[in-house]
């Protein structure tokens, strides 16, 4: 196994180039196989976890659900307030930051986006428990590309270019996040859910986040400070399928919903509801959305 991470790694080198030893000994980050080797299996608990909950009760995890929901907004702000504050107080570049210019806050955005890598791998968890509570409709394409890409995506990030410019992406998802995993986790408390008002605007911030991330790396395209040229391209291109996929699922969720309460006799009902990773709603007249992100 150490030979074959060795040649995959010598691989990867001559086709990446050079990594970032500063994140070298970094849990996960040393070799490629384990991160695609989890993927790998999630996909394979996705693909086997139907089956084996077909013919079972669902289980309710709504204990679980909270704490795990309200855990993940804890780590999302955690993320956001310290990569912001790492940038603004380091003099992190809003157009253009390279990886090599500001050593103490480099280094502290590494310490921070290992953690936002690592939460990609946590929040494989969203889609096990869709399986546990037999919610297999809220396992789209949109999920599943979103889940199993970011893991992997950011493995590279982290090994060519874990900080500068790479900082932007990162803080919003995790402000984003912040706004999304809070109202999960509470809206598994029945008592809590009516009062919880921004739903609807979860998906619409995901929009803003892509349209930001792409206007402020287009910046970089611009106004080039040495950051890498093809990672600039290649997230401008990323963000542009998430854009694509979120758009649709907008549409098909909030327009076409907006259709059925018009013509309820002509509309079938779409495959989405209102509840946060199984927990049911009792509004039925709203708009439904996807667990997409």
């Amino acid at each position: 196994m150490e030979n074959f991470n060795h040649k995959l790694n010598a691989y990867i080198d001559s086709w990446m180039g050079p990594r970032d030893q500063r994140v070298r000994g970094m849990l996960l980050l040393d070799n490629y196989p384990p991160t695609f080797a989890l993927t790998v299996m999630y996909l394979l608990i996705v693909w086997m976890g139907p089956k084996y909950m077909k013919h079972r009760q669902p289980y309710s995890c709504r204990a679980v659900m909270v704490f795990y929901n309200l855990g993940l907004t804890l780590l999302s702000f955690y993320m956001f307030y310290e990569l912001v504050s790492a940038a603004w107080h380091g003099g992190y570049n809003f157009y253009c930051q390279n990886t090599h210019s500001a050593e103490e806050t480099d280094i502290k955005v590494i310490n921070v986006l290992w953690w936002y890598y690592f939460s990609k791998l946590i929040e494989f968890m969203d889609t096990f428990f869709f399986i546990l509570r037999k919610n297999n409709h809220q396992i789209t394409f949109l999920h599943l590309y979103h889940h199993a890409s970011m893991l992997n995506i950011w493995w590279f990030v982290m090994n060519w270019i874990p900080c500068g410019h790479s900082y932007f992406g990162a803080s919003l998802n995790s402000f984003i996040h912040v706004v999304m995993y809070s109202y999960y986790g509470l809206s598994a408390i029945p008592a809590i859910r009516p009062y919880l008002w921004w739903k609807k605007y979860i998906t619409q911030l995901q929009l803003i986040q892509f349209f930001l991330t792409v206007t402020q790396t287009t910046l970089a395209v611009i106004w080039p400070c040495g950051f890498p040229i093809g990672w600039l391209y290649f997230q401008i291109s990323y963000m542009f399928t998430l854009i694509i996929l979120f758009m649709n699922f907008y549409i098909q969720t909030y327009k076409k919903s907006g259709s059925q309460r018009k013509h309820p006799q002509n509309s079938s009902l779409l495959s989405t509801n209102g509840h946060a990773n199984g927990t049911p709603s009792t509004d039925f007249t709203a708009p439904k959305k996807l667990r997409v992100d």
